[in-house]
């Protein structure tokens, strides 16, 4: 993609999506605003998140819908904060019209959506992206550090489990049509930090479900996700991962993530980790804390990106692998075999 902008702040930023979870909107704009980047616009449905984004950002042009946006505003950059179903449909809707996009995550639900809109940006010359700021979340940061090291020694297996038992909430992302199943939300966090931890190509993906228990229980009904999801992914190098998340865990087991070596295993929280290393006949066990995230190196990198040429760090081609994965996980959940990798 040939650079478009001279400063950072010729990046007119436009978000799609200012509800109040989390209040993302927001935070991406400041985060862009950090960045040197331009608040422009904002598109949202719901009059009154309009109000208080003209308010948190005044100035700025708020509009109904995507549609008006393009038509009426001179947004280069549009962020897509939306659930995930809508990811695809709106970003080739974006790209289509010349503008950069960078998508929530996950970037979108199947692999076919992501090649489209791959080929989408391609044509249209312009910059598409998936917000995997927890690429620089402090938790993988230091595992990638204790990998490298070799103090594990050769690295077997990475494990991700997230979830316990109880209700899933009420909301969109507790429906299986919209947000893809239980494995997407948190799940493509996990498989981003995986696959930055194994530097090998997939070969095989096989995925397990458990559904119904909830459904009964939860407005979605038959579209209510899976009680539990639980992938294996098989790698060239013979390195395997696990992911699993689950809504009928009653013994959850410990650690977010686990690494395992030859010499050991690493296990980390959000904010902590274990480091476990067989030293002949001796456990030795150290804890400590995880260093501090560095988000801002996303829209740090965005940014130079457009302006010098910079490589793009989260590309559309990476975003596609975890992606990739969950898709074959579903497919293969729903078949009773294992999906041979179509994008290694």
């Amino acid at each position: 993609m040939t650079p478009r902008f001279i400063l950072p702040s010729e990046i007119k930023v436009g978000v799609v999506g200012y509800g109040g979870a989390f209040n993302m909107g927001r935070m991406h704009l400041q985060d862009m605003q950090k960045a040197g980047m331009t608040p422009h616009a904002v598109a949202e449905p719901d009059a009154a998140r309009l109000a208080i984004a003209a308010q948190e950002f005044p100035g700025i042009q708020t509009f109904a819908s995507v549609d008006d946006m393009l038509a009426k505003s001179d947004v280069n950059l549009v962020v897509l904060i939306t659930p995930h179903n809508t990811h695809a449909p709106l970003a080739l809707k974006c790209l289509h019209a010349g503008r950069h996009v960078v998508c929530e995550k996950p970037f979108a639900i199947t692999t076919e959506e992501c090649d489209a809109m791959i080929a989408a940006a391609k044509k249209a010359d312009v910059m598409v992206s998936t917000f995997h700021n927890r690429h620089w979340d402090g938790s993988v940061i230091k595992a990638l550090e204790v990998v490298r090291s070799g103090v594990i020694g050769d690295l077997v297996r990475v494990e991700g489990h997230i979830g316990a038992w109880g209700k899933p909430g009420d909301w969109w992302r507790s429906s299986k049509s919209i947000s893809g199943g239980i494995l997407y939300d948190w799940g493509v966090h996990v498989l981003e930090y995986t696959l930055q931890l194994i530097d090998s190509e997939i070969t095989e993906v096989a995925g397990y479900a458990k559904e119904g228990f909830w459904a009964a229980q939860s407005k979605w009904g038959k579209d209510s996700v899976e009680d539990e999801g639980f992938a294996v992914v098989r790698f060239k190098s013979g390195v395997w991962a696990t992911l699993c998340m689950t809504n009928i865990d009653a013994n959850p087991k410990k650690g977010m993530v686990e690494i395992t070596g030859t010499k050991g295993s690493f296990v980390w929280e959000y904010d902590t980790h274990e480091l476990i290393v067989r030293e002949s006949e001796t456990t030795i066990v150290t804890k400590g804390k995880n260093p501090p995230p560095q988000w801002e190196k996303y829209y740090a990198n965005i940014s130079a990106h457009l302006v010098k040429g910079e490589a793009l760090i989260i590309t559309p081609e990476w975003s596609r692998r975890p992606i990739h994965i969950l898709d074959l996980a579903v497919q293969s959940a729903r078949e009773g075999r294992a999906m041979a990798a179509k994008y290694p």
